[in-house]
């Protein structure tokens, strides 16, 4: 049976005769629990049999559970909740520079979903992320009540305000359809421009859909196997690249430790970011030669790193390669400590790598690969019950192979080359920074 006791106020270290009541009643480990500061004996009681009753009916939440600040709380959720050190430096991030400013100190019971959504249109971010930040203080808020913190979680399932009018923020310009996809035209001059061994990263991303991090990581051992299927009584074979289930992309990101104290940059192979990822990517004809004529004389494990065969930084490699090579640069001309170097006209500035896998994508539409291939190839997940049905076959495979190789010859053809580069003396020599007329030294590209 609940009861209540009186607390008397105290005012310079004597006991006055103003008092509150505190409520009493009988934990489940038989013993006492109490909540202060109820202005009547009635409701001090009302409250202890309010608790008692949740105890015997096995849904009670200890009161004093509920008052833990969400900052506390979330860092432990943080330690509980390994994921892949991208997706955690991410989860970091969103806590320290969105959600830590205004809700570490707030204990969870005071969390309401009216006051996240007003707090979230303040942002001062893309609404995407601000959308990820309310979706990380729910999951966290998900586990208070998996941890018997809340009864409820009052994120779960709302939907929050879209800032809409004057409040909107202005949005950035966005490149249109056309500039997400480059013309195969476009491909092979990129690939020439940048030489053999970076070419063939551009190349080989275009007409295979890899990812940034999966190219990257992409180990010889992985490159030029074979596919061998059973086809109309003989066996039908082709080169792939495989993205490892294991070490199949490169993540680069801001380290921690279980407290998420900040460790440095961490820039390592993980498993790819879902299961979808991890794949056999069929090869054309002309870039199977392309890639076995490199890997002859290429001296490094990893097909696409920098010169002394390191992993390249995303940020370093589009600096040094992608931008002066797609946007043009400007002429230098000799003097003491510096040669001369050519202009370049833009081949389609704005170019990146991502916009190269879609790329991929968009031949394989272009050319009519089935679906159940092209998101097999993609390593996207399929969406749908067809996902279970439909499944790629050899003939499948082989009219996208074909289709991909009649995209090439004809890019050549209307460039009127023969073969996008000249015999290279050596392809170590190749890989230097194009807006630079330096090659790249040891120092730099232990810095990539």
């Amino acid at each position: 049976m609940a009861w209540a006791e009186k607390v008397y106020k105290v005012r310079n270290g004597k006991q006055t005769k103003q008092f509150t009541w505190r409520a009493r009643w009988t934990k489940p480990d038989g013993k006492p629990g109490s909540w202060p500061g109820f202005p009547t004996k009635k409701l001090a009681e009302e409250y202890g049999e309010k608790q008692e009753a949740a105890i015997r009916a096995g849904r009670w939440i200890d009161p004093s559970l509920q008052q833990v600040k969400f900052g506390v709380f979330a860092k432990r959720w943080m330690k509980a909740k390994p994921k892949r050190g991208a997706t955690v430096a991410k989860r970091w991030n969103l806590l320290e520079q969105h959600i830590f400013p205004k809700w570490e100190h707030t204990p969870l019971i005071d969390i309401t979903w009216f006051d996240v959504d007003d707090w979230q249109l303040t942002l001062p971010c893309e609404s995407v992320t601000a959308g990820h930040a309310v979706s990380l203080m729910s999951s966290i808020m998900t586990g208070a009540v998996d941890a018997r913190h809340l009864e409820v979680n009052p994120l779960f399932g709302r939907r929050r305000t879209v800032p809409t009018g004057t409040a909107a923020p202005k949005p950035r310009a966005k490149k249109s359809a056309e500039e997400k996809w480059a013309s195969p035209e476009v491909v092979l001059m990129m690939a020439r421009r940048l030489g053999p061994a970076v070419g063939l990263h551009v190349l080989t991303t275009a007409f295979t859909g890899l990812g940034w991090g999966e190219g990257a990581a992409l180990h010889r051992d992985n490159v030029l196997r074979t596919r061998r299927q059973a086809h109309n009584g003989k066996w039908f074979e082709c080169p792939v690249i495989r993205v490892d289930e294991e070490v199949g992309e490169l993540a680069e990101y801001e380290g921690r430790d279980p407290d998420g104290e900040k460790t440095g940059l961490v820039l390592q192979l993980e498993p790819p970011k879902n299961g979808n990822r991890a794949r056999d990517i069929d090869v054309p004809s002309f870039l199977a030669a392309l890639l076995k004529r490199h890997l002859e004389v290429w001296p490094h494990e990893y097909v696409f790193c920098t010169p002394s065969g390191v992993f390249w930084r995303r940020s370093n490699f589009t600096r040094a390669y992608i931008r002066p090579a797609a946007d043009g640069r400007e002429p230098l001309t000799q003097k003491q400590g510096r040669a001369e170097r050519a202009g370049w006209e833009p081949i389609m500035p704005g170019l990146t790598m991502r916009d190269l896998r879609h790329t991929h994508d968009t031949y394989q539409d272009q050319i009519g690969v089935k679906a159940s291939l092209a998101y097999d190839q993609a390593g996207h997940l399929r969406p749908g019950i067809k996902q279970i049905y439909q499944h790629p076959t050899p003939a499948m495979r082989r009219e996208r192979l074909k289709g991909l190789e009649s995209i090439y010859r004809s890019a050549l053809g209307n460039l009127k080359w023969t073969e996008i580069w000249p015999e290279a003396p050596d392809p170590v020599q190749q890989v230097q920074p194009l807006n630079s007329p330096q090659t790249i030294t040891g120092e730099s590209e232990a810095a990539a």
